[in-house]
């Protein structure tokens, strides 16, 4: 049931309130609180000079500023506190906030709680953007005023009285959004599951269950999209009260959408071919399928063929960056695990100069040297796995006795150079790193922006 906005303008008012992290989903947030009446306090790891104009802003505001290294010594006597999203609930700090009965929440948590419209929330692995906003357009092809956040788009709290109960609203949800989620959307997809941010959950099966308080809290009126191919989200079925909705590019699936010679259906009906998918590889025909079975209810199979016909894929995702004596060069920049960088690689009808390698989340790396051996023609490592990836492909040698040329390189720049070096006319170049960027980029945009800027000044 959702509840009326109103409600948290009363609830909200006077309570002294903290903001842990001043970032890009709370620097609004922040000033949303103070108009609604809050007696805000905000908490930063950074220095006033580092968050610059801001905390000027916020100053002249009344907002009270605790920042520098034991900035979260001071999170006591609060009322309310929005955590940032990567903060673990089980963190000291945390942990004693709750013990003096603090009201622990987050900017996404409480949208979700008290949005207006219809909700589809998407979380995965892998395909989470793409499929966000494959869903975001058909809706909009469809009529709907349409509305995107959480991971990507804007902060939508602030805008929450903006939203009226006839639009739509989409949301690319992480773990960490949901680790602590006690609601959920009223259309969940998740794409699909494999080993991913293991240096900031415990193991693999908190990352699992974080990801199921998309479907935890929803009613049996609810939809849930799972994605029949993978293991682990296929066994959700049944811990879910939810109408469940599957996908799969390997079985026909009569309820559901699925891929069948060289087709893409939902519930029976065509909605386009294959050779008129614009996005490329199998894994954006499963992000496509997932979508159809988010709006089966909603939306005409007109509108969906007409995005799927036409979308030609979102920044930063096996993008096409530019050709040069006949060598063609990929940013793939999103690819910050095995996986991922695998379903980037059979999009591709040949073996690719791969660069590869960066932060280490602590996953594995022998899914990417057994099922990407293949697709690669040349690996070219960098970052602080570099080694790390080095080390399952050689593994991999000696167990299949299948060997393959694997360069080491110090920075990007290097790396590309390194590939046009060793490039011939007809081959591929692509940047899809299987790992997150934080050793060398702040986030994987900067990345692929870099890599880009790189290319086309070769």
């Amino acid at each position: 049931m959702k509840r009326n906005f109103e409600n948290f303008k009363i609830f909200i008012k006077d309570k002294k309130t903290a903001v842990v992290g001043i970032g890009i989903s709370n620097t609004p947030l922040i000033n949303f609180l103070v108009d609604l009446g809050a007696k805000v306090t905000a908490f930063d790891k950074k220095t006033e000079e580092q968050i610059g104009e801001v905390a000027k802003e916020f100053k002249n505001r009344g907002v009270e500023l605790i920042l520098g290294d034991n900035y979260l010594d001071e999170l006591k006597g609060f009322d309310v506190i929005f955590k940032t999203p990567s903060m673990r609930i089980d963190s000291p700090a945390m942990l004693k906030a709750k013990e003096e009965g603090s009201y622990i929440t987050s900017e996404i948590e409480e949208f979700v709680r008290y949005c207006p419209a219809k909700l589809y929330g998407v979380t995965g692995s892998d395909g989470k953007t793409t499929t966000t906003t494959l869903i975001y357009n058909m809706l909009k092809q469809e009529g709907y005023n349409t509305w995107v956040g959480g991971n990507i788009g804007t902060p939508l709290f602030t805008k929450i009285e903006d939203i009226k109960d006839s639009d739509r609203v989409v949301l690319e949800l992480s773990s960490f959004q949901l680790m602590t989620m006690n609601v959920s959307p009223e259309v969940a997809v998740i794409t699909n599951l494999s080993p991913n941010h293991l240096d900031i959950h415990k193991d693999m099966e908190e990352y699992v269950d974080a990801k199921k308080n998309i479907f935890k809290h929803q009613s049996e009126n609810d939809l849930l999209v799972l994605n029949m191919d993978n293991e682990i989200t296929n066994s959700m079925v049944r811990e879910s009260i939810a109408k469940i909705s599957r996908f799969s590019v390997k079985n026909k699936v009569e309820q559901g959408a699925y891929f069948q010679d060289s087709k893409l259906y939902v519930k029976g009906k065509e909605v386009c071919a294959l050779n008129e998918v614009k996005i490329k590889g199998m894994h954006n025909v499963e992000n496509l399928l997932a979508a159809f079975c988010a709006l089966s209810d909603d939306v005409s199979i007109r509108s969906m063929r007409e995005v799927s016909t036409t979308f030609t894929g979102v920044e930063h995702r096996c993008e096409f960056v530019r050709e040069l004596d006949g060598v063609k060069y990929y940013n793939d920049s999103i690819a910050s695990s095995p996986t991922r960088t695998v379903a980037g690689l059979k999009a591709f009808d040949k073996p690719v100069i791969l660069i590869a390698g960066g932060y280490d989340k602590n996953i594995p790396f022998q899914s990417l040297a057994e099922e990407g051996h293949s697709k690669i023609k040349t690996l070219i490592l960098i970052g602080d796995t570099k080694y790390k990836i080095k080390e399952s492909f050689e593994e991999f040698k000696v167990r299949t006795g299948k060997d393959l040329n694997i360069i080491i390189e110090e920075n990007l720049e290097s790396a590309v150079l390194k590939a046009k070096d060793i490039s011939e006319g007809g081959d591929i170049v692509t940047l899809s790193p299987a790992c997150a960027s934080f050793d060398m980029f702040p986030n994987f945009e900067a990345r692929g922006n870099r890599f880009k800027e790189i290319v086309k000044n070769l």
